[in-house]
């Protein structure tokens, strides 16, 4: 299989994975001698002569500890490669598959799982119907998850690198807006969530007419000055979470798999202790008389279905981010495609029951279990009280644990590869915050049927995304990466494919992806559209997902890329396995320097020279 690699007068020519990477004790004769080279750069790091605007520059960039010399490097250079994004060595590969299933079990019981849950009760389905939709949606993620993981699992590499192979160098920065645009929209609804569970504990403690006795200043019909007040508090109080260092976020992680499981499981008994045992097992439409048609109700396992995929579009792109600290190449896969379809049913069943109890107390088909803990208050006993704010208070906590490892961490590796220079994963995250204030997410959660319709509507963007990664990974490429290429901009390097770093083929399936559902996007935003239209958008991240992925095999097929397995057909498989290979990337800065600066036949040249004078 062939890798490209420079020589001095930097053209590119073929060798193999092995030589890249796996032989390091060859290109470790002399790293020593590239570390020493590039430190005698010809650069002065006083700031004497320096103007104020060059001083509060160089203040504001971030510090590169991976870095061979204390040069300031310029905005290419460190988008091309720095600290947070280069490849996880092995000492941070720490994840087996316990640490995944931790990691899903923190994710999954959230609040939002179980509004998600719901939405097959509000498009008239019953639980059973509803619970079964679930297994199969989920089924469906964890599959795209775990395909959409593998390149971070084998080369551990992250997301925003990972996008480069596909979309090419610099074409990747637009991929990467589409992920932080969603992380920032995320991150203001988790916020807002985070801010309904406040309301209901500061009901429980100061009274449940609270909200109003703040006086109301605010024109939304969706939105109170109680409500914006709730919400500011839980953003400050999640403010200091995002200081810590994203290794040692684990410890909050863990609080949150251990209690949130409890108050969930504590509120189902919660409430049908108070229904009596007793569950609305039909349809739980608020007219008892309505039925549906055989067609519609077709289309609402579908959607119901397809809700799933949807609330999971973001986490599926970007899956190499977590995927890249597996131990081994099996550590994020099994662990991943069991917990997820599990983990995600239960927490779903107990909102479904949830929901089915509390419509035998009130009548009314509750899709959020805020709103049947706000009922419980109706009743402002002390013992209410009590466990109101008890499980609000841990589902404030799992939103909060929620959003940092969902949200504010992935938006801030992201944007270190939009603007490493400025911007570190700490940097991101806090921008990504400060960006969730612009956001009205009250609007966006104001129904089920508004959220499940944003959701759709990012689902068809993120959809192609995905389609045209995997194609371009498991078929054109048959998993042969070469990570050097990742990091650099020469040309030559396969995934420039030309001086604007982009790949058409890629952005062309990428458009034809998203072509069929944008009618029904339309339609979602109370466009006219025909019927059809929004059909086809019902099922919009199966049709955007593989309408990309073969329209750029397609491409592929009449208009050939480099870097892929010597002498592999397109659509030969044979040797899949013996294409992809686990590397190791012990001091890759170096390796990387070495490989950007010589080229391997130089470097191969010194190395020889280096043995004989040793000999000698």
């Amino acid at each position: 299989m062939p890798s490209s690699i420079m020589t001095s007068e930097r053209e590119y020519i073929p060798t193999t994975q092995s030589d890249d990477l796996k032989n390091n004790e060859k290109v470790n004769v002399s790293l020593h001698q590239v570390s020493t080279e590039l430190s005698n750069s010809d650069y002065d790091s006083s700031t004497n002569n320096l103007t104020w605007l060059q001083k509060i520059v160089r203040f504001l960039e971030v510090k590169q500890e991976d870095s061979t010399n204390e040069k300031s490097r310029s905005i290419v250079e460190t988008f091309l490669y720095n600290d947070d994004l280069r490849p996880v060595e092995k000492e941070r590969r720490t994840w087996s598959w316990k640490q995944y299933v931790y990691f899903w079990v923190a994710g999954a019981f959230n609040v939002n799982t179980w509004q998600i849950s719901a939405t097959g009760l509000q498009l008239g389905l019953n639980y059973w119907q509803t619970w079964i939709c679930v297994w199969v949606g989920y089924t469906f993620v964890s599959v795209f998850l775990v395909l959409g993981s593998r390149v971070g699992n084998i080369y551990h590499i992250a997301f925003p690198i990972s996008s480069r192979i596909a979309f090419g160098t610099y074409f990747s920065v637009w991929i990467i807006l589409n992920r932080v645009v969603m992380a920032c929209v995320w991150m203001s609804t988790l916020s807002y969530l985070g801010g309904v569970c406040v309301q209901l504990m500061l009901k429980s403690i100061f009274g449940n007419n609270l909200n109003t006795r703040i006086h109301d200043t605010i024109s939304d019909k969706n939105l109170t000055n109680f409500e914006f007040l709730s919400f500011m508090l839980f953003w400050i109080v999640f403010l200091p979470f995002l200081w810590v260092p994203p290794h040692k976020l684990r410890y909050v992680f863990a609080v949150k798999s251990a209690i949130t499981p409890f108050a969930a499981f504590g509120f189902l008994i919660w409430t049908l202790c108070k229904a009596k045992g007793h569950l609305a097992l039909g349809s739980l439409s608020d007219s008892n008389t309505t039925t549906i048609s055989k067609a519609t109700l077709a289309w609402s396992v579908i959607r119901s279905i397809m809700s799933a995929l949807d609330n999971f579009s973001t986490l599926i792109l970007n899956a190499p981010d977590f995927a890249r600290f597996g131990k081994s190449s099996k550590s994020s896969v099994y662990s991943q495609l069991i917990a997820i379809p599990i983990l995600y049913a239960v927490i779903s069943l107990i909102g479904i029951l949830s929901a089915s109890a509390a419509y035998t107390i009130y009548g009314v088909n509750y899709w959020s279990p805020l709103d049947i803990l706000s009922r419980y208050l109706d009743h402002y006993t002390s013992g209410n009280r009590a466990g109101v704010f008890l499980i609000s208070f841990a589902f404030a906590f799992d939103q909060l644990g929620a959003n940092l490892s969902g949200n504010a961490i992935p938006a801030g590796t992201d944007m270190t590869a939009l603007l490493p220079k400025f911007i570190n994963i700490r940097r991101g995250a806090y921008i990504c915050t400060c960006i969730s204030l612009a956001i009205c997410p009250w609007d966006l959660m104001s129904s089920s049927s508004t959220f499940t319709t944003a959701l759709s509507a990012y689902a068809v963007f993120l959809s192609a995304i995905a389609g045209v990664i995997f194609a371009d990974y498991f078929i054109v490429r048959k998993g042969y990466i070469n990570i050097y290429h990742c990091y650099s901009n020469k040309p030559g390097s396969y995934y420039m494919y030309n001086k604007w770093g982009t790949n058409w083929r890629a952005v062309v399936a990428y458009l034809f992806g998203i072509a069929p559902n944008f009618a029904g996007f339309l339609g979602s935003v109370n466009v006219v559209v025909p019927m059809g239209a929004m059909k086809v958008y019902y099922l919009n991240y199966f049709i955007g997902y593989l309408v990309a992925a073969i329209t750029y095999v397609v491409l592929v097929y009449f208009w050939p890329i480099d870097g892929v397995p010597e002498g592999s057909k397109l659509f030969d498989f044979t040797n899949w396995v013996g294409h992809e290979e686990w590397v190791e990337v012990e001091e890759f800065g170096l390796q990387r320097a070495a490989f950007e600066m010589y080229g391997e036949v130089e470097l191969k040249e010194r190395q020889l020279d280096s043995l004989e004078e040793g000999v000698n």
